[in-house]
């Protein structure tokens, strides 16, 4: 799967998981997830993200640390899941 195809998944994957009242290409790839000027989720969101991850691209998050460097973007999940693909 080619990386730009990859973050489109992603992206129709939060919107759909977090019910995100806008379009997948509407989320730029690298705006910050968990802050107000981005998309401001909370950790509610973060859990569901989780779920989301693990349910569509079969990738699982071991711990809170993992998930806080691997939540910040788009970019961030992308490589996330390509790491967790490779290791």
């Amino acid at each position: 799967m080619s990386d730009p195809e990859l973050k489109d998944r992603i992206k129709a994957m939060m919107v759909e998981s977090l019910m995100l009242k806008m379009e997948p290409a509407d989320i730029a790839d690298d705006v910050p997830l968990f802050v107000p000027d981005g998309l401001a989720l909370d950790s509610i969101d973060a859990l569901e993200l989780a779920v989301g991850l693990e349910k569509h691209f079969g990738v699982s998050t071991p711990s809170a640390e993992v998930a806080r460097t691997a939540f910040l973007d788009v970019n961030s999940i992308a490589a996330f899941i390509e790491q967790s693909r490779a290791g």
